[in-house]
């Protein structure tokens, strides 16, 4: 009973490390952390950042090879991310001029992570 415990904690801790290597990844690129791992309706933003007047919403996917991460975003995973973007943007409404944009983030064992931008519309 011990093993799927401890498989558990070390996906959710290895989830971490890629939020924050992301983090760093994309402040390195100038962008500024609005909120970590916002959840809502069901669904969780891992990152909510912003650069000038776009504010970007950021799946963050950790996997062995950023390969294996790339294909992680399935359209179910789009429908819950895109309902915890609607309640974030109820509870923060962003300025009119405002650019609303999500992005992924796939890091990998030993690679820098890869920053795509506009990765999936916002339903």
């Amino acid at each position: 009973m011990r093993a799927p415990e401890n498989r558990r904690r070390a996906t959710y801790r290895r989830g971490l490390d890629g939020e924050t290597v992301a983090l760093v990844a994309l402040m390195l690129k100038g962008y500024r952390p609005l909120a970590r791992r916002f959840s809502a309706a069901g669904g969780e933003i891992d990152l909510v950042m912003r650069r000038g007047r776009t504010i970007v919403f950021v799946e963050v996917k950790a996997r062995a090879s950023i390969a294996d991460a790339q294909v992680a975003i399935d359209a179910h995973k789009r429908r819950r991310f895109s309902r915890a973007v609607r309640v974030w943007l109820a509870r923060h409404p962003p300025p009119s001029d405002a650019t609303l944009r999500a992005d992924a983030v796939f890091v990998g064992r030993r690679a820098w992570p890869v920053h795509l931008v506009d990765a999936f519309a916002i339903e």
